[in-house]
C-alpha cells in the first residue's frame, strides 16, 4: 500500500524521509523545510512526536531508524493512522531489505566470494534450499538498460524459487530452479523464450547461454562460467545461432580452450605455411551443404540443384586447392576441424585488437 493509497483511504497527506533528512516521498508540497526537525528527531529517543501540526514517528528496521514517516495533522486520528502507516512502510522496508540480500547473496556465490559454511549459514537464514539449478546468462547486444532487467524481472521475478541478478552491465543472469523441469528441451524452450520476449518487447538482441544443472550451491558458480563460456563458444563457432547450451557445445568446447600457439602449428600441418582461399560463396555453400547431409553426394546435388557430375568436380577441384578430399571421413573430419581452428583464431585477433 503506497502513501497515495493511505491518503485515499484516511484523506490524511503523509511524507517519508530517511534517517539524513533526504525526503523520499510526498503526498502534498513541502512548504516548509523539515530536514534539521528529521534529523534531530531522529537522534532522539521518543518513537513518534508533535512538531508544528505534524505527527513524526520512527520506521525501525532491524533496530535501526531507517525513515521518518510525517502525518499532516496533530489529530488523535492522524496518529492512529501514521502508527498503521509506519507497520506498512516497515514491512516493505523489511521486504525489500531480504530480497536486496537474497540477491546479494546470490551475485556473491556467482562470484564465487563465499566460504562454504558461510553460504549454508545464510541459505538456512534466506529460506534457500539446495535444488536442481541451471544458470542462464542473457547477454545484451548494446549496453543494458532498466527495460532489459525489467522485463526478465517480470518473467521469473515472481517466483520465490527463481533469482534475477547482475553482475555486469553487459548481461542479465537467471538462476532457474528446474527440478521440475526433466529434460534438454525445456530448457532450451526456457532460453527460446527470453530471446523471443526481449526482441518483441523491447527489440533488443540478445543471445542466451546456460550450464549444466547443479544441486549444491557452491556449484552455482560453475553452472554460472559454463553459461557464459556457453555463449562465447557460440559467438565463435555458431554465430547464426542465438541460444547456446554448455553441454552440446561439442567439439568447439575442445578448440576454444586450445592455446593459440598449438591453433597455428595444427593450421601450418594442415595447409602448410599458405591457407588455401576456400571461402567463395559457392565454395562455402557447396561444403556446408556436403556436411549438413553426412557427405552424401547425390543427397547434396539434389539440394543444390546441380548435377551429380558438377558436384563430383567442385569436390575435386576443392581437393586441389586445399589437398584434402571431403568425400573422405578423416579428411572431412580434419577440414571441418580447421576451419573452426581458423574461425577461433580469427575471433582471438579481433578481440585482441579491440
Amino acid at each position: 500500500m503506497t502513501l497515495e493509497e493511505i491518503k485515499g483511504i484516511s484523506r490524511i497527506d503523509m511524507a517519508v524521509y530517511n534517517e539524513s533528512g533526504k525526503l523520499l516521498a510526498a503526498t502534498f508540497d513541502q512548504q516548509e523545510n523539515f530536514e534539521t526537525v528529521v534529523i534531530d528527531f531522529t537522534e532522539s529517543v521518543a518513537e513518534s512526536q508533535t512538531v508544528s501540526g505534524f505527527h513524526f514517528f520512527k520506521v525501525i528496521v532491524e533496530e535501526e531508524v531507517s525513515y521518518v514517516l510525517l502525518a499532516k495533522s496533530s489529530t488523535e486520528e492522524a496518529y492512529m493512522v501514521g502508527k498503521l502507516a509506519v507497520c506498512q512502510v516497515r514491512h516493505l522496508a523489511e521486504a525489500y531489505k531480504e530480497q536486496f540480500d537474497r540477491n546479494n547473496f546470490m551475485q556473491n556465490i556467482l562470484l564465487g566470494n563465499m566460504l562454504a559454511v558461510d553460504m549454508y549459514n545464510k541459505a538456512r537464514k534466506f529460506h534457500i534450499e539446495q535444488v536442481k539449478r541451471v544458470v542462464f546468462v542473457i547477454a545484451i547486444e548494446r549496453k543494458e538498460d532498466a527495460s532489459v532487467m525489467e522485463l526478465v524481472r517480470n518473467l521469473f521475478g515472481g517466483s520465490s524459487k527463481d533469482f534475477v541478478t547482475e553482475v555486469d552491465e553487459q548481461s542479465v543472469i537467471v538462476i532457474k530452479d528446474v527440478r521440475e523441469l526433466k529434460s534438454d528441451e525445456e530448457l532450451e524452450h526456457i532460453a527460446k523464450m527470453m530471446v523471443d520476449n526481449l526482441h518483441s518487447e523491447i527489440m533488443v538482441r540478445v543471445r542466451v547461454g546456460y550450464g549444466n544443472r547443479v544441486v549444491n550451491l557452491q556449484d552455482i558458480a560453475r553452472s554460472y562460467q559454463e553459461a557464459k563460456m556457453a555463449i562465447e563458444v557460440g559467438k565463435i563457432f555458431y554465430p547464426t545461432e542465438e541460444t547456446f547450451s554448455y553441454g552440446k557445445l561439442g567439439i568447439g568446447r575442445l578448440i576454444y580452450q586450445i592455446p593459440m600457439s598449438l591453433c597455428e602449428m595444427f593450421i601450418r600441418e594442415v595447409f602448410g605455411d599458405e591457407i588455401p582461399d576456400v571461402f567463395s560463396e559457392e565454395n562455402l555453400l557447396t561444403i556446408q551443404k556436403f556436411f549438413e547431409n553426412n557427405l552424401n553426394i547425390s543427397e547434396t546435388a539434389r539440394q543444390l540443384f546441380v548435377h551429380r557430375n558438377t558436384l563430383v568436380y567442385r569436390l575435386e577441384r576443392l581437393e586441389k586447392l586445399i589437398g584434402l578430399d571431403i568425400r573422405k571421413f578423416e579428411d572431412a573430419m580434419t577440414f571441418k576441424i580447421a576451419m573452426m581452428v581458423l574461425s577461433h583464431m580469427s575471433y582471438q585477433k579481433e578481440t585482441e585488437s579491440m
